[in-house]
């Protein structure tokens, strides 16, 4: 699981049978759907610590 943030809506499709919408957002999330968000340019990574900390931006940009 990784968690992303959703800066545009986006729509992951896991299998031909589902669709699941994102807004925009903050979401703990299959590692695929977050390289295939990250990837169409809709979502960056985002990194947690630990359970008692936010998330921050993983790759250095404010969160």
């Amino acid at each position: 699981m990784s968690w992303i943030r959703i800066t545009e809506a986006w729509s992951w499709k896991p299998n031909p049978q589902t669709t699941i919408d994102y807004p925009p957002g903050e979401y703990n999330v299959p590692r695929s759907c977050a390289t295939m968000a990250v990837a169409s340019g809709k979502a960056v990574r985002l990194r947690k610590t630990n359970k008692d900390v936010g998330v921050e931006a993983a790759d250095g940009e404010e969160a």
